[in-house]
């Protein structure tokens, strides 16, 4: 996910990886939760889940 943010803006955001337990993913922009595993219950999709925040 990580390197599909890159690929297509480059250095315009910053991307923290923070390991944790139990299979939690979520993904924050600007302090806001864009995505949640643990709440959703599924992988998530970069072109409908997190492209879309960021474009």
């Amino acid at each position: 996910m990580a390197s599909a943010v890159f690929d297509e803006f480059g250095q315009q955001y910053r991307v923290d990886l923070i390991p944790s337990k139990g299979g939690v993913f979520e993904v924050e922009l600007d302090g806001s939760l864009i995505f949640s595993k643990k709440t959703l219950d599924r992988h998530a999709d970069y072109e409908s889940d997190i492209a879309p925040h960021l474009r």
